[in-house]
């Protein structure tokens, strides 16, 4: 189809990265009337997804997860021809974004995140306490914004997505530039399912970067969530805070996620590391959020030998298609300003970042710790890594605490290291979300456990996480009532507790209802489910 139309409004058009060429329109941006008729739906249908309850939410979510699945094969399809990942990485990532519906749907159902208190009367207490009972609700209709390297899992059916409904609150997704078509494809089966359970309000979906702006100033909009670059997210997170009524802005911005590699790990497994490496900044031509853009090597050497092996593993890896071909001119742009920074030297790369054909191809740098700058901590969106050689351990410790927030941090340590590491943990604990050991950061599990957040820039709130069941937190807010009689509480602050939800009761914490299961989702390197 021609991408030119007589739309009133600009055309939303689907561009396939393998050519740079105009496929389809798929629609018309919104406009401000659009979006805040969207916004007030959304507000509509607060009360309608409290009326589903709990067993109705979790069966909402299950019911999502299935109607992705029923129209898996043109899903696919869409997202391979608007984000060039190909079907083997999209048929993982659609697994993912269906098991952590199904995963969310387990945290609802089990009930500790509702954070249910109950202290009774106590007359004697100075000064003598009331009957009162705390719990959490929900926030509100909550805008979410779909990321360029995730079209799926991170966008319109995405994490986000999934935990603003499993804590009740409806859901306006603004959907990514890069997948349009896919957005509009797995907004369709989201929308079924939504439509079945009497909710049809409680999911929609506008286009378009004025509306993004017009989302984040709605009143009718509670919180936003949003995974994308530093620029973006900060004007959006800013038009939030001047809002009359300011709204909290959850941002994954941007994260370098440093690799540290101790001299007895370099000694004694340098060429494996070299590879792994490799493969982790490689992985998805380096558009993963947690790609670990910087490495601390040591020097001598065993430090010298994995930088050469490395080098010589990047100078023979493939050349691959970025998401779009703005973000692949970044890229190119983002390695010539790293390249150009005193002390640094290309061992693989830079001088063509691209070939022929438009395709990014892996760039390896390196720089002296005493060489080390700011502007080596900034992220680069692609394929590229820097190698920060130190030359004792004071030295690493001391560029370690210069960084900032990441995502995460990885270390690779010898067998049966304490010292070192423990020293490193200590120093990076405050400046990250995620400590990984002997592994490398760019696979996520879906657990109860997962923290996917960190210390500014890698996120706005470190206080929560975008993945695990943590997740739904950020769409919830407490509620307190005050020598209330039964019959007007909620369920699941009677003294009956008919939804068996887990209680701290008089400061005595409840033991774990029994049937509550734990259905943590475990993902491997690539960042998607494991057989």
């Amino acid at each position: 189809m021609s991408a030119a139309t007589n739309h009133a409004t600009p055309d939303v058009v689907s561009v396939d990265p393998r050519t740079g060429e105009a496929v389809e329109v798929v629609a018309a941006e919104s406009t401000p009337t659009e979006v805040a008729a969207r916004c007030a739906a959304a507000e509509s249908a607060v009360s309608a997804l409290a009326a589903l309850g709990v067993a109705g939410r979790a069966a909402l979510l299950r019911d999502m997860a299935a109607e992705l699945e029923k129209d898996g094969g043109t899903i696919l399809a869409l997202a391979d021809r608007e984000s060039a990942l190909g079907l083997p990485r999209l048929t993982g990532e659609l697994a993912r974004t269906c098991a952590q519906l199904r995963f969310l749907a387990d945290v609802v159902t089990e009930g500790s995140h509702l954070g249910v208190v109950i202290d009774h009367p106590d007359p004697a207490a100075v000064p003598p306490r009331p009957d009162l009972r705390r719990m959490m609700v929900p926030r509100g209709p909550v805008a979410v914004f779909g990321a360029s390297n995730f079209p799926l899992a991170f966008s319109v059916p995405g994490g986000d997505t999934a935990s603003a409904l499993a804590a009740g609150c409806p859901v306006v997704v603004k959907a990514h530039p890069a997948h349009p078509a896919t957005s509009l494809a797995t907004y369709g089966a989201l929308r079924r399912a939504a439509v079945r359970a009497g909710v049809p309000d409680a999911m929609s979906l506008v286009h378009g970067q004025a509306a993004g702006v017009a989302l984040v100033t709605d009143p009718y909009v509670t919180a936003v969530a949003f995974t994308g670059s530093v620029r973006g997210g900060r004007a959006l997170s800013d038009l939030a805070a001047a809002r009359p009524e300011p709204i909290p802005f959850f941002g994954e911005l941007g994260s370098v996620n440093p690799l540290v590699v101790t001299p007895a790990g370099a000694a004694e497994r340098g060429a494996s590391i070299a590879e792994g490496l490799l493969g982790s900044f490689t992985l998805g031509m380096g558009q993963f959020c947690t790609k670990p853009g910087l490495a601390f090597v040591p020097a001598g050497e065993h430090g010298t030998a994995l930088q050469k092996a490395l080098a010589a593993c990047a100078a023979d890896a493939p050349a691959g298609t970025m998401l779009t071909r703005s973000i692949l001119a970044a890229y190119a742009e983002g390695v010539r300003e790293l390249a150009a920074q005193p002390g640094v030297q290309v061992l693989a790369g830079a001088e063509k970042t691209h070939d022929l054909d438009g395709r990014a191809t892996p760039t390896v740098l390196s720089v002296p710790g005493a060489m080390f700058g700011e502007a080596l901590t900034e992220e680069c969106f692609g394929p590229v890594t820097v190698l920060v050689e130190y030359a004792t351990e004071e030295e690493l410790l001391a560029l370690l605490g210069r960084l900032p927030g990441s995502l995460t941090v990885t270390l690779q340590t010898g067998e049966g290291e304490e010292e070192l590491p423990r020293r490193v943990i200590d120093v990076v604990s405050r400046r990250t979300g995620r400590v990984v050991c002997n592994g490398y950061p760019t696979g996520v599990a879906v657990s109860w456990a997962m923290n996917h957040s960190g210390p500014y820039p890698a996120a706005t709130d470190s206080a929560h996480t975008s993945v695990g069941a943590c997740a739904v937190q950020r769409f919830l807010r407490p509620i307190a009532y005050q020598d209330t009689p039964q019959r007007l509480l909620p369920p699941e602050l009677r003294d009956d507790n008919p939804l068996g939800v887990p209680r701290r009761v008089d400061g005595v914490l409840a033991a774990k209802r029994t049937g509550a299961a734990d259905h943590s989702t475990e993902f491997g390197p690539d960042g998607f489910r494991q057989a």
